[in-house]
């Protein structure tokens, strides 16, 4: 009896061990197919829960975007507030996030292509890591980290540290990557959990353009 419960045991262990890699091979062939997507400028590429109703899911739109004062990759304090005025589009990302390597570069175009109309983007790095203050060797890592994908990536917007303390505030940022566009006035009016398409973010782009003039 003993031995068939130990056998049982071991064949079950197997198979959740088969299961796992199974899986982890997944998720490593889903990222590397996004990012061939990015590389060919497949830009209508629309994940699961991309819709209108993962537009409004936030209980924050028709509300104003909470404040915050970040550091970006220099050490200079940035805040929302100093954007007044602008629409700007606050894009949640992280290093390790898949989706997020593959809307960046949509990102970067549209910055580049709105900016002059009183267009701008703050991306908030959230690596989720919860780091300790008192961790320099961790949190140096980290920045490393999000200063090569910046630079790969040529994104010419200010890319602030410590997103995980935006957490409370900005909803719990279940889903990487979130976004958040913000009208002239500071008022969420869109809010995107996971990614959506190139055409989707400009339509956003220009309804907060178009807000509060």
């Amino acid at each position: 009896m003993k031995r068939n419960t130990f056998v049982l045991f071991v064949t079950l262990f197997v198979l959740a061990a088969f299961a796992w890699a199974g899986w982890a091979n997944y998720e490593y062939r889903k990222q590397a197919a996004e990012k061939m997507l990015a590389a060919s400028g497949h830009a209508e590429l629309v994940a699961a829960g991309s819709s209108d109703d993962g537009m409004n899911a936030s209980p924050l739109v028709g509300k104003p975007a909470p404040a915050f004062t970040l550091e970006d990759l220099k050490g200079n304090k940035v805040s929302l507030a100093s954007y007044k005025g602008k629409a700007v589009l606050i894009n949640f990302w992280a290093t390790w996030c898949g989706p997020c390597k593959l809307e960046t570069p949509w990102i970067v175009q549209l910055r580049n292509q709105y900016a002059g109309q009183g267009f701008e983007v703050l991306g908030i790095d959230s690596e989720g890591d919860d780091l300790p203050a008192d961790d320099k060797a961790g949190l140096a890592k980290q920045k490393t980290a999000v200063a090569d994908f910046v630079q790969q990536e040529h994104m010419p917007y200010p890319v602030l540290l410590g997103g995980d303390s935006l957490e409370k505030p900005y909803g719990g940022l279940d889903a990487m990557p979130t976004t958040f566009y913000v009208d002239r006035n500071g008022t969420i009016v869109a809010a995107q959990m996971g990614i959506s398409s190139k055409a989707d973010m400009e339509a956003k782009i220009r309804k907060i353009l178009g807000a509060g003039k």
